[in-house]
């Protein structure tokens, strides 16, 4: 690649990830300032202000420049990033300590379901802070604020069918612009009050903290509203890369949001009243309509990637066996990452719709925020240890000295969100603990489903040995049975043997396995067993994010001496209806929700790309 193309491709991912990846981050200005002094539990001196500006300021450089940008970013997975990424790098480092892989991949998934929680709090208070700036415009508008927030809100999710393809290219000049405008605002401002500059030295922050230590750990639950989406730097690395990421961080990002923080400071330190929206007042009053709109935009579009976000980690922990099978549309014919979940979508505006109503305000949402994003940090800086002691084989007293100053930085952080439980910090808890509830159930579902399969199957090589003794007639064509299970006779052929008793002429008994990686390549994906008989053994293997084309995988496979001919090829499926009864080996409510969930699940023609005019389902009853 030429120097030149070299550096256009590096700043278009530039610009791409300061739209996809810093929408979030950008807009805690919104909120960051007004929460912390309007909480009532600091007093409004200078001295404090400066103290809290040099918290924010520090808190953006520990918790995002160095565990984020410097340190998280390395741990990619085959190139991607994120919790699910991170855990699997975790899990893979402790392969050969069961007990322990067990104990990571439960925090892990957990810090996956936190995940959710985070992407319903968050969208609620970016857009409801927006929207917040029609009180500063005219105060007479405060009772069109929720009404307003929930109708963008419906335009949003409405619009996901579409996929963000389309709209996706306008995200980078957006954010850019905004952030443009967040350094203005805060330059503004500043050369009223040059001295406002000094926050940046650390020895503000240690003198606020050493002084006045209670109100400074109560604060920290405010102040971690400054890092809101500091996840999604490391959940977007497969699409940007480190470098993009990073030097929009440092290049733009870091710097538009200290001059936006440092000028909030300055028009307090000249207007004490302004505290009650100092974001939106920094703004001459002819610009805070237009700022109300812009702000709208890029709430909107920071909502966006947390939306894009869910749908991804959903896909992905479906491919790890801990959900049911969703239906997945993909919205772009380039870009297998752009996907469509219904139910995911729509779960999510429910939810968030509900944050809305239920916290009225941005400062009530406040409130619950903090916790879930918290112990997300908590989670991801655990399994970073793991990665780079088990996996990079540094050595001990490294990995410590790494990890643990961010590990006490979480830690306060989470015990100061903690304090919060009661005034809201439960509402992303309970939906983390439902969908990790879910999570659970299914798995262990699943893991009885199959244990029941093998203590009722027939060995495979043993039945194949006896239809060569049985006049049993052969049909032209191919069968392709999906089963869970290698060596067992899948449940559709005994059923196709005893309702239409044919056997096709080539038989092919497929096994799908999902690992605890991103991607597989074609090269990788099929491993073919001649059984004799006009039968074959196939392992298809998929990574996480890897789409499980059935067909796709068969006709690439190698099948000795023929290829899978579309039109003549017959896949059977066998559905089982789950019976829940008691004394199982799950309790019963866990049986009816599992078997719920069971029954609930989207056909597996659809998720595995079967043709559907090709498709025999053949269905059974089964008590766990």
């Amino acid at each position: 690649m030429q120097p030149s193309s070299s550096r256009s491709s590096l700043a278009a991912l530039t610009l791409g990830a300061i739209g996809v990846v810093y929408g979030d981050i950008g807009t805690s200005v919104l909120y960051a300032v007004k929460e912390v002094f309007r909480s009532g539990h600091v007093a409004y001196t200078p001295a404090n202000v400066y103290g809290v500006l040099s918290l924010l300021f520090w808190t953006l450089s520990v918790i995002v420049s160095l565990k984020y940008v410097v340190l998280v970013l390395r741990a990619d997975n085959r190139g991607e990033g994120g919790l699910v990424a991170m855990l699997a790098l975790a899990a893979e480092a402790v392969q050969d300590k069961p007990r322990l892989h067990g104990v990571l991949m439960a925090v892990g998934l957990f810090g996956a379901c936190l995940f959710y929680g985070d992407g319903v709090i968050t969208p609620a208070i970016s857009v409801l802070s927006a929207v917040e700036g029609l009180e500063v415009v005219a105060p007479a508008m405060e009772h069109v604020v929720i009404p307003v927030t929930l109708a963008v809100l419906l335009f949003l999710f409405s619009m996901q069918k579409r996929g963000t393809a389309s709209i996706g290219r306008w995200f980078g000049p957006i954010t850019l612009l905004w952030f443009a405008v967040l350094a203005a605002l805060g330059v503004g401002q500043i050369v009223h009050h040059p001295e406002i500059l000094s926050a940046l030295w650390p020895g503000h922050a240690l003198r606020f903290v050493l002084g006045q230590p209670g109100t400074a750990f109560i604060l920290l639950g405010a102040v971690v509203l400054c890092v809101t989406g500091a996840e999604a730097l490391y959940a977007d690395l497969g699409h940007f890369g480190k470098k993009p990421i990073r030097l929009a961080w440092f290049s733009a990002v870091m710097p538009a949001l200290t001059l936006n923080y440092l000028g909030q400071g300055a028009l307090l330190l000249d207007q004490p009243d302004a505290v009650r929206n100092p974001f939106f007042l920094m703004a001459p009053s002819w610009a805070t309509l237009p700022l109300v709109v812009l702000a709208t935009m890029a709430t909107v579009i920071a909502s966006q990637a947390l939306i894009s976000g869910a749908f991804s980690i959903t896909k992905q922990v479906m491919q790890l066996g801990y959900l049911p099978r969703l239906t997945v549309l993909h919205t772009s014919t380039r870009d297998t990452g752009q996907i469509y979940m219904p139910f995911v979508n729509w779960a999510l505006f429910i939810a968030i719709a509900m944050a809305v109503v239920m916290f009225r305000n941005s400062d009530n949402l406040a409130a619950a925020y903090g916790l879930a994003v918290t112990l997300d940090m908590l989670i991801t800086t655990t399994l970073t240890f793991f990665v780079i002691r088990y996996l990079w084989r540094y050595p001990l007293w490294l990995c410590v000295l790494s990890t643990s100053c961010f590990f006490a930085v979480d830690i306060l952080f989470f015990a100061s969100n903690a304090l919060k439980l009661a005034a809201g910090g439960w509402f992303p808890l309970l939906i983390a603990g439902s969908v990790y509830l879910l999570m659970r159930t299914w798995r262990r579902g699943r893991t009885l489903l199959s244990e029941q399969h093998r203590a009722d199957a027939v060995d495979l090589p043993s039945f194949l040995e006896g239809l060569q003794h049985a006049n049993v007639q052969r049909v032209d064509g191919t069968a392709v049975f999906i089963t869970s299970e290698e060596g067992l006779v899948p449940p559709a052929l005994l059923h196709n043997l005893k309702h239409n008793k044919v056997l096709h002429t080539q038989n092919l008994f497929v096994v799908l396995r999902h690992h605890e990686v991103p991607w597989i390549g074609l090269g990788q994906r099929a491993q073919v067993e001649a059984l004799g008989s006009g039968c074959w053994q196939v392992v298809l293997h998929f990574g996480f994010k890897n789409d499980p084309n059935v067909p796709d995988a068969l006709h690439q496979a190698e099948l000795p001496g023929w290829k899978l001919d579309p039109m003549r090829t017959s896949y059977f499926l066998s559905r089982e209806v789950i019976i829940p009864r008691m004394g199982g080996r799950m309790a019963l409510w866990r049986e009816k929700l599992f078997a719920q969930m069971h029954a609930g699940a989207s056909g597996a023609a659809g998720f595995l790309h079967l043709p559907a005019n090709a498709v025999v389902e053949l269905g059974t009853k089964v008590h766990l």
